[in-house]
């Protein structure tokens, strides 16, 4: 009798909600982060503060302390949910599906130095760097950025301000 062989069991996915910041500048440039898989740690890709909720979190209460752990940046007055958007990944090997809200927020100073000492030691040796980005670097750029439309959500908000309801991305 011949051997049989299995299917590959998929991996369960992981669901998460995370809360995200639309950090803007005195000079309307972006904050992002620029990440890498520790699977692969050639492939990286920028990326906006913020993360998962904790238990009895909302969203509003997760970006304030996100914001707070990776930028040191506390005091910042949250904007509305101006974006929503359901994430697919794959992430060290884990698959993952997260709901995301992303705030806008504003800050007074251009480009201030950031702490990321209330982040995780895992947090901080997986970011390479942090960069405040003009809508113009944002559409040219061949780098990967996400969401994948933040460029064009950017642009909406620069020019209309926040939208009545959040813009599905």
């Amino acid at each position: 009798m011949g051997t049989v062989e299995s299917e590959p069991v998929e991996s369960a996915v992981r669901r998460r909600v995370a809360a995200r910041v639309l950090l803007l500048d005195a000079a309307d440039r972006l904050l992002l982060f620029r990440g890498f898989d520790p699977a692969e740690p050639a492939r990286t890709w920028w990326f906006t503060p913020g993360g998962g909720l904790e238990p009895g979190e909302d969203s509003r209460a997760a970006a304030h302390r996100e914001l707070a752990e990776e930028t040191a940046l506390t005091g910042i007055e949250l904007g509305p949910v101006v974006a929503v958007d359901l994430a697919l990944f794959s992430y060290d090997g884990e698959r993952y599906e997260q709901h995301q809200t992303f705030h806008l927020a504003r800050i007074r100073q251009t480009g201030p130095e950031l702490d990321s000492s209330g982040s995780t030691s895992e947090e901080r040796a997986q970011l390479r760097e942090a960069r405040w980005w003009t809508l113009a670097e944002l559409r040219r750029t061949t780098e990967q950025v996400y969401p994948v439309r933040l460029a064009e959500l950017l642009e909406l908000l620069l020019e209309q301000g926040p939208p009545v309801h959040p813009v599905r991305l």
